[in-house]
């Protein structure tokens, strides 16, 4: 049967309408390859710095049995975390720094490009497990970081800029179809997806701002740079600027309310507002001890960069020739005299029926993760009642709410008495002249950022969350803090807070034991 005009007209009108919508979300919901690939890079070096400048040199302090967390008190505080937790397989250093290693690897194969799907479900696979080997020295970045490479398994990462795009000229992988694009855009449900994934955390944590009195007179800021365990670089030279402290209040909650736009926004005015929010990240990174925290956000933002932006990038590169050299550095990487210096690993034929149905059930997992995902944040801001098994403070702790509704009203530092049984004391607790003050700056009490975190997560835990330290404690200080001889009795943990308030300090310092522990 030949079809009618009437018929081919109608689909003909379908078809335009099809890709005049296509045309309208693409610039919304679509990412540039390029976007993609900076993104890829720029997980690849998180990865890296994370492992090399935070988690190897406190290996043994907090992924060992060794450390302030062994694994039997894993098991008894979080049971699912040690079941589920590759590090939690050996509580010696020696393995630690093995996986350590392994997940070194996967994130410079993710950074250069090589392998990029196994490469970044590795990197998933062995940054879980360390989160969950000791929850209590993560940060929101960490979780973020972790769902970004979970999304990066369904987004095209090694299309451009990458030893895979050179090996064979795009197509990353022998069954592999090249990702649909829209006016030079990839446009897909992954794309959409962990767009509209990051601006509802911005989002969500601009609506907690509204509903806080400290941040809605404009003092939040001011109160934040006076928490000294986190302030740090040019952090404490702003601490006393109060102006531009309430500038930098009113500023943040402004670009927060206009996260959503985000998705509104095309070239130019995206462009703007993604370059807005990564200059204040990197204000966070410069004054604020937050880990990966602000660089993880600035990598997701990289999504949102338009053409243009990665136009000109091209052309700065072209002109000063960096380009070239880069193509000629990974070619010579890639073969020699026809034959390829890195593995070829082997490849797997995939009928097209059986990767066709992987790619619907991926789409619906994506959906299933964006609606529980907005369906959890719902519930943090109260807009959702969820079921009564699900605790309230759960929901509030996977809402990211940086500072927010209101910001600590604290810093804290913890101190220690360590009694020998000669009737010695070693005190860390009070100075010379036996009184309680606070140091000149409590970053200083915290000798890394991994203890800083774990700090703050145990300010309001239990004693049973104690032992773990106080045991740890009892030979650290044994071996480092007395003579060969000496015998340790024991060791008591406080913690010590001191009040804040937009313009400083306020009221006394609150000293509180938490453990008294027999070594």
């Amino acid at each position: 049967m030949i079809p009618s005009r009437s018929d081919a007209s109608t689909v003909g009108s379908r078809a335009a309408v099809a890709t005049r919508l296509r045309s309208a979300v693409a610039p919304r919901l679509g990412i540039d390859p390029r976007a993609l690939a900076a993104f890829r890079i720029a997980l690849g070096l998180i990865l890296l710095c994370d492992l090399l400048y935070l988690r190897v040199p406190g290996v043994v302090t907090f992924y060992t049995d060794a450390g302030t967390l062994p694994r039997s008190a894993l098991a008894e505080l979080f049971p699912t975390f040690e079941a589920l937790s590759l590090h939690a397989l050996s509580g010696s250093a020696w393995v630690q720094g093995l996986l350590f290693a392994v997940a070194g690897v996967f994130a410079g194969l993710l950074l250069v490009g090589y392998r990029t799907t196994p490469a970044t479900l590795g990197s998933a696979i062995l940054l879980a497990s360390m989160q969950a080997r000791n929850p209590y020295v993560l940060n929101g970045g960490d979780t973020i970081l972790l769902s970004l490479l979970v999304l990066g398994l369904f987004l095209p990462l090694g299309a451009r800029w990458s030893i895979d795009a050179r090996r064979r000229g795009y197509r990353v992988d022998r069954d592999t179809d090249p990702p649909a694009t829209v006016d030079g855009r990839v446009l897909s449900v992954a794309t959409a997806t962990v767009l509209v994934h990051f601006v509802t955390i911005y989002a969500v944590n601009g609506v907690l701002k509204t509903r806080s009195e400290t941040w809605m007179n404009g003092t939040a800021v001011a109160q934040i740079f006076h928490l000294e365990q986190l302030i740090v670089g040019f952090g404490p030279y702003l601490a006393d600027r109060t102006p531009l402290l309430v500038a930098a209040n009113w500023s943040w909650s402004a670009l927060l309310t206009a996260a959503p736009l985000l998705l509104v926004f095309r070239d130019r005015l995206r462009l703007a507002l993604a370059g807005a929010f990564v200059g204040a990240q990197l204000g966070l990174a410069a004054t604020m001890r937050l880990g990966a925290f602000p660089f993880v956000m600035v990598a997701a933002l990289l999504l949102f960069f338009p053409p243009r932006a990665w136009d000109r990038l091209e052309a700065v590169l072209e002109r000063t020739g960096l380009e070239r050299r880069l193509e000629s550095a990974t070619d010579r990487a890639v073969a020699t005299d026809g034959g390829r210096r890195l593995p070829s690993l082997p490849s797997i034929a995939i009928p097209p029926a059986v990767r066709r149905r992987a790619r619907i059930a991926g789409n619906v997992a994506l959906v299933c993760f964006l609606l529980g995902l907005i369906a959890w944040q719902a519930a943090g801001l109260g807009f959702v009642e969820m079921p009564e098994e699900i605790v309230e403070g759960d929901v509030e702790d996977v809402s990211w709410a940086f500072f927010a509704p209101d910001p600590l009203s604290g810093y804290w530092w913890f101190a220690w008495e360590a009694d020998l049984e000669s009737g010695e004391t070693i005190d860390t607790l009070r100075d010379e002249s036996g009184a309680i003050d606070r140091p000149p700056d409590a970053a200083d009490r915290y000798p890394s950022t991994l203890w800083m975190r774990y700090g703050l997560d145990l300010r309001s835990a239990g004693e049973n969350e104690y032992e773990p330290l106080a045991a740890y404690l009892c030979d650290h200080v044994a071996e480092h803090e007395t003579e060969p001889d000496a015998d340790l009795e024991s060791v008591t943990v406080y913690t010590v807070e001191q009040p804040i308030g937009p313009s400083g300090p306020v009221g006394d310092l609150e000293v509180d034991q938490r453990i008294e522990y027999g070594c």
